[in-house]
């Protein structure tokens, strides 16, 4: 049974709608950074103690810079929402560190190869990874209304950062989209002639504010699960998104057989999506609102993967 400052964090997680994703993550490193502590209660711990935890993740246990960050986040969210008590200065800390890696990036020839060998909902879900540089948990999590076939664009709610954006929508993939839309109205047909079904799930308490929402189609996951399960949080009968888990594997796989001598993964369409449109003089502030990228250089290592400069755009003088 979780303590009684746990379920404290976790209430105020749920207060500001953060996902049940981040929730797990926070608590996870909340409980490893009272235990690093001899179960001491972080209200009599100071920012020493913090600066203590951070530098045994990067020298002790070894984690990744983004796991040390992670770990960062969740402490400083504690201190500050539930405790109330913000830290001080401890910038001190010794930083994870690992050398900087280049993404691996597919030509166009190893992507087809890749498509050949994918089929059904893992197929169209790895076509918008490439084809519009989303993130496998900003695919599965697509709603029906955030395709925009009209102006060929797609709305991505919530990605990295809870930052929403807008990106392109390859024509090429419409049909499969469509057809993928009508797979949806069938089962949220068959959903709501159920007598206990309670809707798809909604963030930030929408359902509060549009009660009918949870039961329109346009609300809808557009890769929705293949059965009906009980919401972990409010115990209701919804109809979730796909588990990522299933692109990924079905991914991995399609690289094992296509004899593909990289670690490819999911992601690797993203990274394969913003360097070909370099490649084809895309702007490189264009490639990072495509990716939502907030800091330009984040986006500019893509630059060093083509080697071709600051701004990789193409001459003119190639049309001739």
């Amino acid at each position: 049974m979780a303590s009684s400052f746990i379920e404290q964090v976790r209430d105020t997680l749920r207060a500001k709608y953060y996902s049940i994703r981040t929730e797990d993550t926070y608590l996870y490193w909340i409980r490893y950074f009272i235990r690093f502590h001899k179960m001491q209660h972080p209200s009599k711990l100071a920012e020493s103690d913090v600066r203590d935890f951070l530098t045994h993740l990067a020298l002790n246990a070894k984690v990744a810079p983004s796991t040390q960050k992670t770990a960062l986040n969740a402490i400083v969210f504690m201190y500050r929402h539930v405790l109330e008590s913000p830290l001080g200065d401890f910038s001190d800390f010794s930083r994870a560190r690992t050398p900087r890696k280049l993404p691996v990036v597919l030509t166009k020839d190893e992507v087809r190869s890749i498509f050949s060998l994918l089929t059904g909902d893992s197929k169209l879900c790895a076509a918008l990874m490439y084809g519009s540089g989303l993130r496998v948990m900003e695919t599965v999590r697509l709603r029906v209304q955030d395709i925009d076939f009209d102006k060929l664009t797609i709305l991505v709610r919530d990605g990295k950062g809870r930052k929403n954006r807008m990106t392109t929508l390859a024509a090429e993939v419409c049909k499969g989209l469509r057809l993928q839309i009508a797979h949806v109205q069938t089962l949220f047909e068959k959903d709501n002639a159920l007598g206990d079904w309670d809707g798809v799930y909604l963030p930030h308490a929408l359902d509060k504010k549009y009660p009918a929402a949870p039961f329109e189609l346009s609300w809808q996951y557009l890769f929705p699960a293949a059965r009906l399960s009980k919401d972990p949080r409010s115990e209701k009968v919804r109809r979730h998104h796909m588990g990522e888990q299933i692109v990924q594997r079905a991914v991995k796989a399609a690289v094992r057989q296509s004899a593909i001598n990289k670690p490819a993964s999911c992601h690797t369409f993203r990274h394969s999506f913003a360097t070909h449109l370099l490649e084809r003089g895309a702007d490189i502030r264009t490639v990072q609102e495509q990716l939502g990228h907030s800091d330009i250089r984040t986006t500019e290592i893509y630059t060093h993967v083509l080697n071709r400069g600051g701004h990789a755009v193409r001459s003119p003088f190639s049309d001739l």
